[in-house]
Formats: structure tokens, sequence, C-alpha cells
């Protein structure tokens, strides 16, 4: 095994103190919901909001006084870069981050404040990374690979270290996968420690790389998604290597289901997490039959998502569970009558978000105007309640 249970010990030691000792807790709610026991660790509780830094530290210290002075380049999508950033200014070095165009503006603007100097080029990290070892060899720098690497992976391997000791009755770990580097570390330590153990990666069905991998498969990725930690072509050989020597199953969850999650960890959970750090959640709701029963830990791998993405899951999330609808009511054209009904949706327990009147477009009768009702109500049997009251108090009304 390239990477060792005492390799990722040593990893423990170098960094303790300087990273975050995150929580696993135990969720009744969550247990209830998917049928698991479930614990989670909530690693986007770290400075850098994710358990990248671990992996960081680990390279730096590893590099020396005289690496460091020579300064760092590493690309990423966000996390990495964070880690890096955090640290190499902490220790005193340089660090430079090469990122694809396409980057969300908070962990840009997050790397940026935590010291490094950033580069915007490519749209993929593949093209990032090609133009990062160009200015490696150019300027001297070292370069932090975010996951290829034996000592970023002892670093996220640290993660299993702590949450068998803080739940070691599991005998599950979920782990999201990116380029790889937390799976096999994790996966390292865990089976070392616990040879019995079950250790699942999960990827989002847009981009499954490490899955297409190991299946044989040719790789073919891309698109939307809103895991942008696990948007990943090219995994890391040497991740893919451990996690194929040890007979790793990746799971496939779908972006409905990642979005879900998110949701689902504030509202239950009360933490925010970005879409890779809420895609082990989302592969216990898309496969609920191969975890029932068991006792699975979770890694929420990071918090850092854009504030107004979140904000439109949080609202999407409303509307998939019946909670935000909009309905069409035909309003007879005098005085007073959009303040009755607006007054009965009131009294049926909806609370009213927004309102649109509209007379030209859409209108059955220009004697008859419709307007669009934008209404917060508790679930969908609520729905079909408050609208039975209004057509009973002979109001027209449908869901748009």
């Amino acid at each position: 095994m390239p990477v060792s249970l005492d390799d990722v010990r040593s990893a423990a030691q170098r960094i303790a103190g300087a990273v975050e000792r995150t929580p696993c807790l135990h969720s009744r709610t969550l247990s209830q919901l998917t049928g698991a026991e479930v614990w989670l660790k909530f690693e986007n509780l770290q400075f850098t909001a994710s358990f990248k830094e671990r992996g960081a530290l680990n390279k730096l210290l590893l590099l020396g006084v005289a690496g460091r002075k020579r300064g760092v380049i590493a690309m990423s999508a966000g996390n990495h870069a964070q880690g890096v950033a955090h640290h190499a200014t902490r220790l005193g070095a340089r660090a430079v981050i090469v990122m694809p165009r396409g980057t969300p503006n908070t962990k840009l603007r997050s790397t940026q404040v935590l010291g490094a100097e950033v580069i915007l080029e490519g749209d993929t990290l593949a093209e990032a990374a090609q133009h990062a070892h160009a200015l490696e060899k150019r300027d001297g720098l070292t370069f932090i690979h975010p996951y290829d690497d034996p000592a970023i992976i002892a670093g996220q391997g640290t993660v299993a270290l702590e949450m068998l000791e803080q739940a070691p009755a599991l005998d599950t770990l979920v782990v999201s996968i990116g380029g790889g580097g937390l799976i096999s570390g994790m996966a390292a330590a865990a089976r070392a420690l616990q040879p019995g153990i079950e250790v699942l990666g999960v990827e989002s069905r847009t981009y499954c790389a490490m899955y297409q991998r190991l299946n044989g498969l040719p790789v073919q990725v891309g698109g939307d998604t809103i895991a942008e930690g696990m948007a990943v072509r090219d995994v890391g050989d040497l991740p893919f290597s451990i996690l194929s020597s040890a007979g790793i199953e990746v799971l496939l969850a779908e972006e409905e289901t990642i979005e879900k999650s998110i949701a689902s960890l504030i509202e239950i959970e009360k933490t925010v997490a970005e879409g890779a750090g809420a895609a082990g959640l989302a592969a216990l709701l898309d496969h609920p039959a191969r975890f029932a029963g068991k006792r699975v830990g979770i890694v929420i791998t990071g918090g850092n998502i854009d504030s107004r993405l979140l904000a439109s899951v949080l609202l999407r999330g409303l509307v998939r569970d019946g909670r935000l609808v909009r309905l069409c009511v035909t309003l007879p054209d005098v005085a007073g009558s959009l303040a009755k009904v607006a007054a009965m949706i009131g009294e049926a327990g909806g609370n009213i978000i927004e309102v649109q009147h509209r007379r030209v477009f859409g209108a059955v009768s220009v004697k008859s105007p419709e307007v669009e009702f934008m209404v917060e109500t508790r679930d969908r049997d609520h729905t079909r309640e408050l609208i039975a009251e209004l057509r009973k108090k002979g109001v027209t009304a449908s869901l748009l």
C-alpha cells in the first residue's frame, strides 16, 4: 500500500493543533429518514470550511523550511486552494493558485483573502493544471497536487482516524470523490484499523470518472453539476490504484438528490454543505436498501457554496416538497376582490410571498383578470386543502 496507516498517523501528529478536530455526531432525524444509523463528520467546520487543509498542511510541513521558501503553486477549483493559501501564508510561504475560469466567486475571493495570488486560466481543472506546471518550471515553485500525492492522501486520511475514535461502532464509511485523495487516505487508514469496515465512494452521475475507471469503462463526464468539488475528469492515478487494489465500490448520486441533501442538512442539522459535501447523504437517499440497518459515517467534506446558489437550492427545495406553490386565481374586475381572495388564502393558513396581476397575457376575459399568487404552505396536503377552501367560497383557483 503506497500510503500506510503509519503514514496517516504521522500526518495526524504533524498537523495536530493547526487543523480542527471536527465533531462526528449521530443524527437521529437522518437515521429515521434513511433507515440507517447515521453519523456526520463536520469537516465544513474547518477554518477554510473543508477537509482539504489537512492534506495541504501535511504536504507543506514535509517540504521543510527550505522547500517552503521557494514558494508553492497549486491548481484547484476552490477548497484545495484555500487550504494551501491559509497554511502557506501562516507558515510564511508564497502561494500561487491557478483556478479554472468558472470557479465560484465565493471560493475565488476566499482564496485571495487567505493570502494567495490567484490566476484564472483554462476552462477545466486539467487546463488549469497545465498552466500551473508551466509556472512551476518558470518560477521554481513547488507544485502541490490536490489529490495525486501520498502526503496529501495521508493528510486526508486523518479524517478516518478521528471518525473511528469518535464513533468506533461505525461499520460503513461513505465518502464523496473528486480526484480521490480523501477516500483513498480514509480507506488506507480505516481498513488497517478495522479490516471488516466497508468504505464506499460516491460520485455525481454527471461526473463519475472514478466509477468509470474502476469498472473498466471509458471516461465520459461533463455538464452542469452543483457539486463543483467533484467535477473532475482526470482522477488521480495513485488514488485509483489504492481504490482498485482495495476493491472500493463507488455509488452514483443524482443531481436532484444532491440538491435535496443540501437543503436537508440545513433544515435538519442546521449546517451548510456544498454539493460535494452533501453527496454522502445523497448516496443514502438514492440507495436506501444498500444501507438499511447499517451504522454509517458520512463526511460533510465542505461548506463553501455560493450564497446565491444556496438560496436557489433552498427555494427549489420548497417547490419540490410542495411548500412553495403558484396559484392562478381568476377574479372579477371589481374593487376589493383581490383583497378578499388574499384574506381567504391567509385564513386557510397560506403565506403569500408574491402577487402578479395579469390583465393582458393569459386572461380569459378582460373583465376577469388572472392573478398569480406565490404561496408558502405546510405541504402538498395543505395546498390541496387551501385550493378546496377557495373553490368552496366560489373562487376559481388552480395550480400553475
